[in-house]
């Protein structure tokens, strides 16, 4: 087996998609097998279903495929001499919706003319004789565009990417995003570091079902956090320089020529998307990374549907700056925003939490929502006021409620309309639901809405009533629910004219018939369809002696003889050709009419996007009303003073609303004479993980507008929440456990500020005790004295609360526990308490896990031992430190800032505001010694 330039199977370039065919074996094959092969040989790696009457059939080795995965029987013999294997023409959904299931790519190939359209063609040679067959589309896990076969709500995105390294080890990432069943395209371009930190959030955000990529162009770090944290069976496709993934200028030369947007000659470039255009000419990597996303499109028969819509738009890791909150890669798995840790599902998430939006557009819209909390005050209270307003005002909301349950993907089949393979039913779908809501929004134009509901409501466009109108009587609805389009008379001439032909035809039918009714005096003559064979005259056998000699006789029962006549047989004929006319007639008429519909595309996704948010607004609405009690709206605080502040009474933690177990608890960080950061200590599993991530969670449900599960909450906006929890290695992306913790670490430092709320768990552990240590202390210094952000660090260096002791904006906290000596049991309070806790009751542990007691009884003995020279060191710290090194070190700075002018530039980049209060910190510090 070889590839099409010849290349075995073991060769580096070998091309598993292509398969070589020796002209010897192109001479034998029939008219049949050399069809097949021709599209067989360039889709080697692809099952190939091929339209055969009314079965998809498949040969050789997809046969076996189909044999060995799905149990499908191979039919004895074959056609044509291949192994076969078929399905019925009506379950090809649900056949390739199994295989692309467990991994494969499937390409179905249709016939592009009936039987009779072929015979009314003719043809001379052995491949003019048989039925025309073309590839028509190709299905993967990544692009899937039929409804029938996707079975998640949520976008599934396959995205390209282009990477440049520079020479200081930065990169520079192009990405082209596609959504295939909405039809939406994003482009982005980022600058990135060594450790890919944007692009990994950008991973996690998306979670990219297939990847195009430049064969050797990805960094060993960049594939493995792709493969980390991408989906499950995630399809990769590696494509070759220049002649698949296509450069710059091939790029420009493909769009211009495929003509997917009018203009007048092929430098006309007025009716492009602003977006592509503004890549076009300024973002050349991100563009190359388009180049390899249009070539695949155009290998799956999707680009002028996707292309020519021009849903164009620039993807955006993080919004626009001071607006949204940002949550990187690290943090939206921390706190399990979208997905598990256990089994990369949604249950026990912030997003099952709150998803409780009626129409599949408005989850989208949600996680969107999830993903980019919002910053500023008036956009968040807002939010609130409309979510007060629906949660008051029951009327509205149910008319709302109702109006909204029933609407189908609308965003989805807008897409669809447009690439004309809706299934017309579902178009009558399409026009009944913007009928419901042009209703729906008549019905609630007299209410006062509050907040932002109030913004969007009006934004529903001025002229929905005409454009709902214009369709109202454009077609007979019933036929239309069997999927049959029958226009109503006026609306196409074409269609007119030919059905005006057809029923002429028929007319003349039913005329001979009634003709020989009474000619041979028999009421049970009538007209039957058999197979092929239509309007074949039934004659009963008591007058069959009375039929004429050139009468055609087409089939009999014990009872009757069907016959043709010679003008019968000739209507019949005509009658047929002109279905055929007719259907071609109608396949044209479904596109215009679906052209005519989509020229206001603007304004139906308009519509959909403002239906969306007010999903959106209701799931939160439900969401605040099912959080359990007590729950409240919180306070949102200005933040003019440049400090921030989160306090929550009574918190307890949103993702346990069944436990009734959990204990809230209260927390406090920053604000008037309060520490911005709580040293968390205390024994394994005593819940200083949980306390951390609730809060976070309680931060991010009070920044996307939804109740907070406490008494009482206040806090001024976090512009990020950055985390660093648990000691775990990334075996995929190659990196150790101090590595990680370090890595996350070092971007917690680059990027915190002091609206930043960072949580910090066990850092240092990876290393050993002394390491750890200090580089635990310095950590929380920095960011306590520096950066002024909130947050929480929680360690087991109990000597880091002597080292902090005096620290004012470091408060030591605890979980609080009760321990039996006597049988080494610990019982855990779940309460949050002020003050260091005594040890880490590691022994308990131990013991609690089922460690043998002679074991954790010489540990003991080991640990008493240890502890002694311990109390020296605490001793030497109390008295030698109660100035820390962090403090020493700034003081020695003060002093010596002429000698160290420069590291002084690179230590203070912080603005003024940052600058004063860290030098008012330091002050204090001294006053308080």
């Amino acid at each position: 087996m070889r590839d099409a330039e010849k290349r075995p199977v073991d060769h580096p370039d070998y091309d598993s998609r292509t398969l070589y065919i020796p002209q010897s074996a192109w001479s034998k094959f029939t008219a049949f097998e050399k069809q097949y092969w021709e599209i067989k040989s360039q889709m080697w790696s692809t099952v190939v279903f091929f339209k055969k009457g009314k079965f998809y059939e498949l040969y050789e080795n997809d046969a076996v495929i189909a044999n060995s995965e799905f149990d499908l029987k191979i039919a004895g013999g074959g056609r044509a001499n291949m192994k076969l294997a078929g399905i019925p023409e009506m379950s090809f959904e649900y056949w390739a919706k199994e295989f692309i299931s467990h991994g494969y790519k499937v390409a179905k190939v249709d016939q592009v003319e009936t039987l009779l359209a072929k015979e009314m063609r003719g043809g001379t040679t052995k491949e003019e004789k048989i039925i025309k067959r073309e590839l028509s589309s190709v299905l993967t896990g990544g692009t899937l565009t039929d409804l029938d076969m996707i079975g998640d709500d949520m976008a599934i995105y396959c995205i390209s990417l282009k990477q440049e390294v520079l020479d200081d080890g930065s990169n520079i990432f192009g990405v082209a995003i596609v959504d295939t069943s909405t039809s939406e395209l994003n482009l982005l371009e980022f600058n990135d570091d060594s450790e890919c930190t944007k692009l990994d959030t950008l991973i996690t955000q998306l979670r990219p079902k297939e990847i195009i990529c430049e064969k050797l162009n990805l960094s060993a770090i960049a594939i493995k956090m792709l493969k980390f944290n991408g989906q499950k069976q995630q399809i990769w496709n590696n494509l070759n320089p220049i002649t698949e993934f296509w450069d710059y200028d091939t790029t420009v030369e493909k769009l211009v020529e495929s003509k997917y947007f009018k203009g007048e000659d092929l430098d006309d470039f007025s009716q492009y998307p602003s977006v592509l255009i503004d890549y076009k000419e300024n973002h050349k990597v991100s563009f190359n990374a388009f180049g390899g996303l249009l070539f695949y499109l155009k290998s799956l028969k999707l680009d002028d549907n996707i292309i020519s819509l021009g849903n164009v738009k620039e993807y955006e890791i993080s919004k626009q700056k001071n607006t949204t909150m940002l949550l990187d890669g690290i943090t939206l798995n921390n706190l399990e925003i979208l997905n598990n840790s256990f089994d990369g599902g949604d249950k026990g998430t912030l997003f099952k939490l709150i998803n409780k939006s009626i129409t599949s557009f408005g989850k989208r819209q949600l996680k969107n929502w999830i993903l980019h909390p919002l910053v500023r005050l008036e956009d968040i209270n807002d939010r609130f006021d409309s979510i007060d307003y629906l949660m008051n005002t029951y009327e509205l909301r149910s008319i709302l409620e109702n109006g909204l349950l029933g609407l189908p993907d609308l965003e989805r089949l807008l897409s669809r309309i447009h690439s004309k393979g809706l299934k017309f039913r579902d178009f009558l779908r399409v026009i009944e639901a913007f009928e419901t809501i042009n209703k729906l929004i008549k019905k609630i134009s007299n209410f006062e809405t509050e907040g932002s509901l109030k913004r969007y409501l009006k934004q529903f466009p001025s002229n929905l009533n005409e454009i709902i109108q214009e369709w109202e009587d454009a077609f007979n609805r019933e036929e239309a629910k069997n999927d049959i389009i029958v226009p109503n008379s006026g609306f196409d001439e074409e269609f007119d004219d030919s059905q005006v032909k057809l029923n002429d035809l028929e007319s003349q039918l039913n005329q001979h018939l009634r003709q020989y009714k009474k000619l041979y005096k028999s009421q049970e003559i009538c007209y039957r369809d058999s197979g092929k064979e239509i309007y074949l005259i039934e004659v009963p056998n008591k007058i069959i002696k009375q039929i004429p000699n050139d009468w055609q006789t087409m089939g009999s029962t014990a009872k009757v003889k069907r016959y043709w006549s010679p003008e019968v047989k000739q209507l019949a004929r005509e009658l047929m050709e002109q279905r055929e006319l007719h259907k071609q007639v109608c396949e044209s008429l479904k596109e215009r009419m679906y052209n005519k519909f989509i020229t206001n595309y603007d304004d139906w996704i308009k519509i959909i996007r403002t239906i969306g948010v007010i999903d959106c607004l209701l799931a939160l609405t439900k969401a605040s009303e099912t959080i359990g009690f007590p729950s409240c709206r919180p306070q949102l605080l200005d933040s003019t003073n440049g400090q921030g502040e989160i306090e929550f009474k009574e918190l307890r933690n949103p993702c346990f609303l069944g436990t009734k177990e959990f204990i809230p608890n209260d927390i406090k960080l920053g604000g008037k004479d309060a520490s911005k950061f709580g040293l968390l200590t205390g024994a394994n599993a005593a819940g200083k993980s949980t306390i951390m991530r609730t809060t976070s969670l309680a931060v991010i449900l009070s920044q996307i507008g939804c109740y907070v599960p406490c008494e009482s909450a206040k806090l001024t906006p976090i512009d990020k929440i950055m985390t660093r929890l648990g000691a775990q290695d990334n075996i995929l992306q190659g990196k150790s456990t101090f590595f990680v913790e370090l890595s996350e670490t070092k971007k917690i430092l680059s990027n915190a500020t002091p609206f930043s709320l960072v949580i910090l768990d066990e850092l240092g552990r990876g290393g050993s005790s002394s390491d750890g240590y200090a580089i635990a202390e310095s950590v929380l210094y920095h960011l306590a004295t520096h950066v002024q952000s909130l947050g929480f660090f929680a360690t087991h260096y109990r000597s880091l609360g002597l080292a902090f002791k005096n620290h004012p904006q470091i408060k030591p906290l605890r979980m609080g526990i009760i321990v039996d000596n006597t049988s080494r049991n610990i019982t855990f309070l779940y309460k949050l308490e002020e003050g260091t806790a005594p040890g880490s009751f590691g022994m308990n542990v131990a013991s609690m896990c089922g460690i043998a007691e002679s074991i954790v009884d010489n540990a003991e003995i080991a640990a008493k031992e240890y502890e002694q020279t311990s109390k020296i060191k605490d001793r030497k710290l109390m008295t030698d430190e109660l100035l820390g090194l962090g403090l020493q070190s700034d003081f020695s700075w003060f002093v010596n800032k002429d000698k160290y002018s420069q590291l002084s530039q690179d230590i203070f980049t912080y603005d003024e505001d940052v600058k004063q209060h860290a030098l008012h910190n330091v002050f204090k510090l001294i006053d308080t010694l």
